[in-house]
């Protein structure tokens, strides 16, 4: 059994980790480090002959890992995205303030769904999206239908 806030009771999780392999490491850990603005939480170079760089989000309970692959690294699907749902349309401005300074474009082929939610999308250097949008799921009804009981996207 499982609560709504909570780990089903057989899962104790303490941590969860998302590992994404880069064949355009620096470029990456740069951008999500000085553009996204993630806090990096750890390094290891030539662990188990890997290279890394670990990312809180915000802490270590849940972290995102960068590792070094090599070119041309793995195929990225439409649907390997990173979605920041912010509390507003001021907080989507300052999260995404970096990225536009530093010259880096929004997607022009969004997913529909984001289009017609109000989200911004970019692209890391593996072409993976990274989505900013101002509300937040399971709090706040999506946009696009504000009477649904349960916001469902992709």
């Amino acid at each position: 059994m499982s609560t709504r806030s909570g780990w089903p009771e057989h899962l104790r999780v303490g941590a969860l980790r998302v590992v994404r392999a880069s064949a355009h490491f620096d470029d990456t850990v740069a951008f999500y480090r000085d553009l996204v603005g993630l806090r990096v939480v750890d390094e290891f170079r030539g662990s188990y002959g890997e290279d890394g760089t670990i990312f809180g989000l915000p802490g270590t309970e849940t972290h995102l890992e960068i590792v070094r692959a090599q070119p041309p690294g793995p195929a990225v699907d439409a649907f390997d995205q990173l979605v920041f749902y912010l509390p507003d349309q001021a907080a989507v401005d300052e999260a995404t303030g970096k990225l536009l300074a530093a010259e880096v474009r929004p997607d022009a082929e969004q997913h529909p769904y984001w289009q017609e939610n109000g989200g911004i999308t970019f692209r890391d250097p593996d072409g993976r999206r990274v989505i900013f949008v101002s509300w937040v799921y399971g709090r706040d009804p999506q946009p696009s239908d504000a009477g649904h009981e349960g916001p469902t996207n992709p």
